[in-house]
C-alpha cells in the first residue's frame, strides 16, 4: 500500500482527496493536516510515502513546508496541489524538491495515477510539460552553464547518457530500450546519478542538463 499524507486547510478538500485515493485500492491515507507546520510534524510521525500538499494555506504555506519536508531525513515524495495554474508556483515547487504539481480539479483517475507514479520514484510531468517548465527557467548564464557542466563532468559516459535521456522525459523502460539496458539497470543508474549530483528527483536532473545546454 502507498501511504499518503493529505495537507489542505479545507476539510471538504481533504475528505474528497481521501475518498479518491482510498477508492483506488492500493493507497491508504495515513493522516491529514490543515497547515504547513502540522504537515511537517505529521510527516515526521507517520512517515508517508507521498505527501499531497496545498500550495496556499494560512500560516506556513505549502511551499515553505515542502522545503522543510525535503530537507529532512527520509523525505517523502511531494506533490503540490493548487487551484491556480501559475508558473511561479510550479517553478518554486520544483525548486524545493516536489516531483509533481496538480490542479485540484484533476480527474480522480489521473490523481491516483500521479500518486502511483511518484511513489515509484518517477516525476509525474509528461515530456511536453517537462520541456515547457524547464525552458521557462531560462536563466542559462555562462557561469550557470559552466557550473552545471562541471557537475555533470563527474558522471561516467553511461551515466551521462542516462541523465540526458531523463532530461528528455523518458521513462526507465524507454531509456532501457534506447540504450539496450535492462529496466533494473537503468533504475540503478538513475538512483546513482541523483545521489552523485545531490539531486532530489528526475525533474531537477532535467533542469541541470538544461542549464548545461546539453538537453
Amino acid at each position: 500500500m502507498i501511504r499518503v499524507l493529505v495537507v489542505d486547510d479545507e476539510e471538504l478538500v481533504r475528505s474528497g482527496l481521501r475518498m479518491i485515493l482510498e477508492a483506488a485500492g492500493d493507497m491508504a491515507v495515513v493522516g491529514e493536516a490543515r497547515a504547513g507546520d502540522e504537515a511537517v510534524s505529521a510527516a515526521a510521525r507517520l512517515r508517508p510515502d507521498v505527501v499531497l500538499m496545498d500550495v496556499r494555506m494560512p500560516g506556513t504555506d505549502g511551499l515553505t513546508a515542502g522545503a522543510r519536508l525535503m530537507a529532512g531525513p527520509r523525505a517523502p515524495k511531494l506533490i503540490m496541489l493548487t487551484t491556480f495554474d501559475l508558473d511561479e508556483y510550479v517553478h518554486e515547487a520544483l525548486r524545493v524538491g516536489a516531483v509533481g504539481f496538480l490542479l485540484k480539479d484533476t480527474p480522480p483517475r489521473d490523481l491516483a495515477a500521479a500518486v502511483r507514479t511518484v511513489a515509484a520514484g518517477h516525476a509525474m510531468l509528461s515530456p511536453t510539460v517537462t520541456k515547457r517548465v524547464i525552458s521557462s527557467f531560462a536563466d542559462r548564464t555562462p557561469s550557470r552553464a559552466e557550473a552545471a557542466r562541471g557537475r555533470l563532468a563527474t558522471l561516467t559516459a553511461r551515466e551521462e547518457d542516462v541523465i540526458r535521456a531523463v532530461a528528455r522525459g523518458l521513462s526507465n523502460a524507454e531509456i532501457g530500450r534506447e540504450l539496450k539496458l535492462t529496466e533494473a539497470t537503468v533504475k540503478a543508474h538513475v538512483s546513482r546519478v541523483l545521489a552523485k549530483l545531490g539531486l532530489a528527483n528526475r525533474v531537477q536532473a532535467a533542469i541541470l542538463v538544461h542549464d548545461a545546454d546539453l538537453g
